[in-house]
């Protein structure tokens, strides 16, 4: 079986399947962790969509602005005990029917939608610039306007003491209030900062981190018209949500983006029919693959050898032809440099190939 790829179009036609409501509530979440023994929130076929909620962990930043009663229901009655050893609240895990390790899950995102109109952004101690700032954390609260698909800052104020806990919660009312970004308006582009499957691991696994089961990935491009490919580790995949983003730069430089929780809906296709040995990501327009190690020219280096693979083994180019081509039309980028792992992706254009771009993937 072959399939494929072609700029603004579905790789493969799949008569959907059922739809699935997942809420997040205190039993279909797991904060802070991916773990292979965790039992579903979910099961579903190949083909079914999907409408998920993902709830931010900055909600607690301003809760009258970005809590409603659910929200604090997950804050009240998730034990700080409980919230490792990642941050992330992830909504899920959904098993899907007849997923096997070295099956890839094709996970279609369709809508994201902001759940409230306002977003938190912290400068915080695991930030690039912490020591340059005096070690001093700040949170900005931004407002969506929805007419003009922007934010804009409403005010900041200066977090007392070390923003340590997940889940934190502070009295914005109390609090000294800022003037921030006066006249400044951000681009909204609401993504997953946070989403895979389980690795094959025993215990618990942190959410900061990438790998090559997705997770932190933290690329903006993550959001709705993109699919990621993601390598299955374990059976029924266990795919999970969360850390949502209406807006996020390259780098990620402060440690977090306009944190903001999003209404999700997307469509799981199991593949059997190929293989990719990382998260790999398919925009309208482009090819993006992802690299992750705790030193960033490593990362570079994994993203460069998985480029590597993409257009030798599915687009047919030698390999001499292949590392010309990334060296004059790829576009390597830092994702984020503050989660630990660090990330690079790789962007290769899609209508530079024949045929409109097309790709293909299997025999």
């Amino acid at each position: 079986m072959s399939l494929t790829c072609k700029p603004g179009s579905v790789r493969e036609t799949v008569i959907p399947g059922a739809l699935h409501y997942l809420e997040a509530l205190p039993e279909t979440i797991h904060w802070g962790y991916f773990d292979p023994a965790r039992g579903p929130a979910l099961k579903v076929k190949s083909g079914d969509l999907i409408q998920a909620e993902a709830v931010t962990h900055h909600a607690g930043d301003d809760p009258s602005l970005m809590m409603d009663d659910k929200v604090w229901r997950i804050f009240n009655e998730t034990p700080e005990a409980d919230r490792n050893p990642g941050v992330h609240i992830m909504t899920g895990p959904i098993y899907v029917e007849d997923a096997k390790p070295g099956d890839i899950l094709e996970v279609r995102y369709l809508t994201m939608e902001p759940r409230f109109r306002y977003g938190s952004n912290l400068a915080a101690n695991w930030g690039n610039l912490y020591k340059e700032f005096d070690e001093k954390e700040r949170v900005t609260i931004y407002e969506l306007d929805p007419r003009y698909n922007t934010a804009r800052a409403t005010y900041a104020y200066d977090f007392k003491g070390k923003y340590l806990v997940p889940g934190t919660v502070t009295n914005c009312p109390e609090c000294e209030r800022q003037t921030a970004l006066d006249g400044v308006r951000v681009p909204v582009r609401p993504h997953l900062g946070t989403a895979g499957v389980a690795p094959d691991v025993s215990g618990r696994v942190s959410t900061i981190p990438p790998g090559l089961h997705g997770g932190n990935i933290d690329n903006w491009r993550i959001g709705a018209g993109a699919t990621l490919y993601y390598p299955v580790q374990v059976d029924g995949g266990l795919f999970s949500i969360g850390d949502p983003h209406v807006s996020q730069g390259d780098g990620e430089i402060s440690g977090t983006a306009i944190e903001a929780s999003l209404n999700v809906l997307f469509q799981i296709v199991l593949r059997k029919d190929f293989a990719f040995p990382s998260p790999l990501l398919e925009t309208p327009d482009c090819w993006i693959v992802h690299g992750f190690h705790e030193d960033l020219n490593q990362a570079q280096k994994n993203a460069a050898i998985d480029m590597l693979h993409l257009l030798t083994e599915h687009q047919g180019l030698s390999a001499n032809d292949a590392y010309s081509l990334m060296s004059v039309a790829a576009d390597f980028g830092v994702t984020q440099v503050v989660d630990g792992t660090q990330g690079i992706h790789v962007r290769i254009p899609r209508h530079i190939f024949p045929h409109s771009g097309t790709i293909t993937f299997g025999d």
